[in-house]
């Protein structure tokens, strides 16, 4: 193990297991889930965390500690154990599958701040689409600038959101589970295993990707390898610490919200507003009144916030930390004397605002946020396969690449899981094209198919403009040096 550094700052494993918590589940991760599959989603969330996420973080660790002197997390990964092109376009694709999130983020950002002014779900009838899309660019722009004027802004961040969040997710389940001794009854009814059973239709699989999403981003966690002190047994331990907090929140997250909702009959803007009616809920049956919701309203602000932070952070880094010299524009890499890669801020921000023109095509704030969920439940499951595409590489070439953890030593065994996670998280982004609360053969629903390929094609695509640029750059600096 390298030296330490007497007067380096290292981070705990704690606060990197809280740091990637941030990124990857929130309570209100599992409203969207509960209202696309009912109860039945509480199967698919167990299903999940055995065939998917538990190899998932342990293939994380494996990768991370592989190359842990490598700045660009994932793009290193591909990069590494394949070639420079390949590395390339993970590293585009990772960037920019963050910028649906972002806006979608910065709109969760508004949502609780309207609840505690409000106190009620009154957003979209106080406010049009065209100012929620510019306060939501206003927020972005803010933080921008507060990510290159606070040191440790990232860490405190992550620490105040990622643990209020994780204790407010389990106050609500333990709080659930005291109002059934006093008397509430479950409200989702019936309440049998058949009501557990999935309906394997085309709706329930082309709602899995949003599942993914919720559940996907231990790989954010990969460039802050270098700053543990003992990475081989911390980095292992933060990804299994991950891995219960997850399960926690979704399963048993899940039941909870059967106690005060019929997964038969949600609200239309449940994914928008089910968290804050979930805890105004839970404080009336405990005799609390709105204390609880305006708690989580300031809970949910500051985690989104810390989401928002991690986000705009760990992605530039990621797209400015390892990329082959051919392929990205030096004015796009370069770092300011903080060594936050400031040009790739600036492209996040052009991107979101392109984004925001797309959803200012949309009817309303609900429609708005329905959509970039699901725009997400498609890109961030395509960028997760590079992450089972570089240890599916790395295993097939065990020879040339030493980690200090390995996940599955039989490498047929570890190939078969790899090639089963790839598979599976291919497939479900694919099928999130459909549309999910729109019907099939209305203006609507052509309306959001067409939007969703415009904006993946646009994000994806653009990505392919960069080595041209590239090119006209090294091409204008050998004729200078020839001048």
């Amino acid at each position: 193990m390298e030296e330490l550094q007497p007067n380096k700052h290292y981070m705990h494993w704690t606060v990197i297991a809280l740091l990637d918590f941030v990124t990857i589940i929130s309570f209100e991760n599992i409203f969207y889930p509960f209202q696309n599959q009912g109860l039945s989603v509480v199967i698919s969330w167990i299903f999940l965390l055995f065939t998917y996420v538990i190899p998932y973080e342990l293939i994380a660790s494996q990768m991370s500690l592989t190359f842990d002197n490598q700045d660009g997390g994932l793009a290193s990964w591909v990069r590494r154990s394949s070639n420079d092109t390949l590395g390339y376009v993970t590293s585009w694709m990772y960037w920019v599958q963050s910028v649906p999130y972002i806006v979608d983020v910065s709109n969760s950002v508004i949502v609780s701040f309207s609840w505690m002014i409000l106190g009620n779900n009154t957003l979209g009838q106080k406010m049009s689409p065209f100012w929620f899309g510019l306060l939501t660019f206003g927020l972005i722009l803010i933080f921008i600038l507060l990510e290159n004027a606070i040191k440790n802004s990232l860490e405190i961040l992550s620490l105040i959101g990622g643990g209020a969040m994780f204790i407010m997710s389990a106050l609500f389940v333990l709080l659930a589970g005291y109002a059934l001794t006093q008397g509430a009854h479950i409200a989702t009814q019936p309440f049998n295993w058949h009501s557990f059973m999935p309906n394997f239709s085309l709706k329930y699989f082309s709602t899995t990707g949003l599942l993914i999403f919720a559940m996907s981003g231990a790989e954010l966690a990969a460039p802050y390898v270098v700053r543990m002190r003992d990475p081989k047994h911390e980095f292992p331990k933060a990804m299994w610490l991950l891995a219960i907090m997850t399960a926690f929140l979704t399963i048993f997250g899940t039941l909870a919200l059967a106690v005060f909702f019929n997964g038969n009959q949600i609200p239309h803007d449940f994914k928008m507003n089910g968290p804050y009616y979930a805890f105004a809920l839970l404080g009336q049956q405990l005799g609390l009144g709105n204390i609880l919701m305006y708690v989580f309203a300031v809970v949910q602000a500051i985690f989104m916030m810390a989401q928002l932070a991690v986000l705009l952070d760990a992605t530039s880094r990621v797209f400015a930390g390892d990329v082959a010299d051919n392929f990205m524009p030096k004015w796009v890499t370069r770092k300011n004397k903080n060594g936050r890669p400031v040009n790739s801020y600036l492209m996040t921000t052009g991107l979101n605002l392109f984004l925001l023109l797309l959803t200012g095509t949309l009817p309303d704030i609900n429609t708005i946020y329905n959509w970039l969920l699901n725009i997400n439940g498609i890109v961030s499951p395509y960028k997760t396969c590079w992450v089972f595409f570089a240890f599916i590489a790395v295993r097939l070439q065990d020879k040339k690449f030493h980690s200090d953890y390995v996940f599955i030593k039989n490498k047929t065994g570890a190939l078969l899981i790899g090639g089963w996670c790839l598979l599976f998280t291919f497939v479900c982004a694919t099928l999130g094209f459909i549309p999910q609360e729109v019907k099939f053969g209305t203006w609507d629903f052509t309306h959001q198919l067409i939007l969703n390929f415009i904006t993946v094609f646009v994000l994806f695509g653009l990505g392919l403009v960069m080595p041209w640029l590239r090119k006209r750059e090294l091409r204008k600096e050998k004729d200078c040096g020839t001048a």
